[in-house]
């Protein structure tokens, strides 16, 4: 699933006369272009959709979204190891773990 999510911008910059951002999204910071909302500010609110900030969004509706994504697990499906996410729907072993179980009957504790 690709969602629109928002995020607080940290810092602004440019990089190959584009200009960018960090932002923060609960907690997970993320490089985003904000080409399409050039006046905005450090401390405001965007949605961002893949890699872009598409809209302006006041604190608390931001805020709202962001706890709800977070209780319904939508940001770790978001910003999380996609490999692992897939791997876990797919009830295989996760391929990015850095130690195997030792035996057979562990894999699943």
């Amino acid at each position: 699933m690709c969602l629109a999510v928002p995020g607080k911008v940290l810092e602004l910059y440019e990089r190959d006369d584009t200009l960018m951002s960090l932002v923060d999204f609960g907690g997970v910071h993320k490089d985003v272009c904000l080409q399409y909302i050039p006046d905005a500010a450090v401390g405001d609110y965007v949605v961002v959709h893949v890699g872009f900030a598409i809209q302006r969004l006041d604190e608390e509706s931001a805020l709202k979204t962001l706890a709800e994504f977070q209780h319904l697990g939508v940001l770790n499906e978001e910003f999380g190891d996609g490999f692992a996410i897939a791997a876990r729907q797919s009830g295989l072993p996760d391929p990015t773990a850095s130690s195997q179980p030792a035996h057979d009957n562990e894999v699943n504790q």
